[in-house]
């Protein structure tokens, strides 16, 4: 299990920390969109006036076989109208709800278009790759977290031991087993729930024998997905209004937060809505389906008991529902998960450094540059993806790549020369990535208040930008712990080997 534990975590550990990072961003996935897209900053309303939402789809949209909007929230002030244009891609854009005035392109992917898909598929789309390999890593998870309960002899020792002033083995060690025990059952939850979730594309086999091939059949049953065929006559809408109370009756109050219109304008035009997920743990399927022309409810759909407890893990998991004081409990556990990593990666470095260095072996050097790219390497990316948010004009492009592209190139490229570095100033690359890190957070919060004129004193006095001065903060914060981490590793020295005895002690 020893074994088992060390080089599952040493071999995946990289990817382990990509996942946590960009999982634990994914929480405030909502409220880093207010800060990458200035012109989203608006007053929260839960009433938008759907008359000129329905002119400015017709004017976007007149083709688009469906319109998709989802409805404004406290975290999400905005329509977001969501369709299918003329060149066949799927397209994003975001309406001011009462006027239905159409707002500029945000020209970014931000939280919920490029960190959030990150957590869960990496980007990475070629049969399903990105999929698979945050299974993978889902799946060591597990087996990281029941291998360490089975090699902790002193499991709840370990929960209040921590050891600042011992040697940085020592240390690293009460503080690897610390996050470990301490946030051992949201670690697991979530490792389970993110396998759950996906059930789906891990486990094909069974949705194929049980509809005998059939997806269309079992994404009625699980999910009620219903539409009607277009007949090519030209049709009237009536009401949403209407039919948005309706639903909101059939479910004992619960309004609507998704509203999608098929086949707009044809006489067979169906009107679905979905529940909101805003007040309960589960993101359900609750769905009612409505005649387009007449209002009539169609079909009704609710989740059975199966399909009910699936999507209530995923809610548990993608924590969509209005509770604050639990956000940040996730967002806090979440970053305890890559602490439990990056401990780990150290552990690993400075119990072998002084032994690898005697033997001539490249294993330290090797792991030592994966460990700073993978921790402090994705935090700089990060904050190079914010900063060049702010920096780019909107109409920026570049050999054929929009405003939003180049921000999703910078991420990588900038992630890439963190591992060259790594590898290149050995010794010194913590320290001087963490420099980076305190210039780049406190530079993206300069930016931001230049830029839009959304200062600290400005988004404190405003409610509805409080989402933009929790950023700014945090930024803040960020840049502090990673200064005064460069301070420390500058006493240090050039980063030492351990000594014999603090070798025998983490022994």
């Amino acid at each position: 299990m020893g074994w088992l534990h060390t080089w599952a975590g040493v071999v995946l550990g990289a990817l382990l920390f990509a996942v946590f990072w960009t999982g634990t961003l994914s929480v405030f996935d909502k409220e880093i969109d207010r800060w990458m897209m200035p012109e989203t900053r608006l007053a929260a309303t839960d009433r938008p006036s759907w008359p000129p939402l329905l002119d400015t789809a017709r004017e976007l949209a007149p083709d688009a076989p469906f319109w998709s909007f989802f409805l404004p929230s406290e975290r999400v002030p905005v329509v977001r109208i969501f369709y299918r244009n003329s060149a066949g891609d799927f397209t994003f854009r975001d309406i001011e709800p009462r006027t239905g005035v159409l707002l500029p392109d945000a020209g970014t992917l931000a939280g919920t278009r490029f960190i959030f898909p990150f957590h869960y598929s990496l980007h990475l789309r070629w049969n399903d790759l990105g999929y698979w390999l945050v299974g993978l890593a889902g799946m060591a998870t597990l087996v990281l977290l029941l291998s360490g309960v089975v090699i902790h002899r002193k499991i709840f020792m370990d929960f209040f031991t921590f050891r600042p002033d011992r040697k940085l083995p020592r240390s690293s060690l009460d503080l690897h087993n610390l996050t470990g025990v301490l946030a051992l059952p949201f670690h697991f939850v979530m490792a389970l729930s993110g396998l759950i979730i996906f059930f789906t594309i891990y486990f094909p086999t069974v949705v194929s024998i049980a509809y005998d091939g059939d997806r269309a059949a079992f994404n009625r049953d699980a999910f009620g997905s219903f539409q009607r065929d277009a007949a090519g006559v030209p049709g009237s809408l009536a009401p949403l209004d209407r039919m948005a109370a309706e639903a909101t009756r059939i479910w004992g109050g619960e309004p609507p937060y998704f509203v999608r219109v098929w086949h707009p304008g044809d006489v067979s035009a169906t009107v679905e809505m979905r529940r909101t997920v805003a007040r309960s743990v589960d993101l359900n399927v609750d769905a009612v389906h409505f005649d387009a022309a007449t209002g009539e409810v169609l079909r009704t759909h609710a989740a059975a008991p199966v399909v009910h407890v699936q999507r209530f893990i995923a809610g548990l998991h993608f924590i969509q529902f209005e509770h604050w004081p639990l956000r940040w409990i996730y967002f806090l556990l979440g970053l305890s998960g890559c602490v439990m990593i990056a401990t780990g990666y150290i552990y690993w470095l400075e119990t072998r450094r002084k032994r690898h260095a005697a033997q001539g072996l490249p294993g330290v050097r090797i792991v030592e540059g994966l460990t700073v790219g993978s921790v402090s390497g994705i935090v700089i990316a990060t904050l190079t993806f914010f900063v060049t948010n702010r920096l780019l004009p909107f109409d920026t492009s570049f050999v054929g790549q929009d405003r939003a592209a180049l921000e999703v190139w910078a991420f990588y490229l900038v992630w890439l020369v963190t591992f060259a570095h790594a590898w290149a100033r050995h010794g010194r690359a913590w320290r001087e990535q963490c420099w980076a890190i305190a210039g780049l957070a406190v530079l993206a919060v300069v930016l931001n208040a230049a830029t839009t004129g959304d200062h600290l004193v400005r988004s404190l006095a405003h409610r509805h930008l409080w989402p933009v001065a929790g950023m700014d903060l945090l930024l803040l914060f960020g840049a502090a712990v990673a200064l005064l981490t460069a301070l420390r590793l500058a006493r240090r020295g050039s980063a030492p080997g351990p000594s014999q005895d603090a070798l025998k002690e983490a022994e």
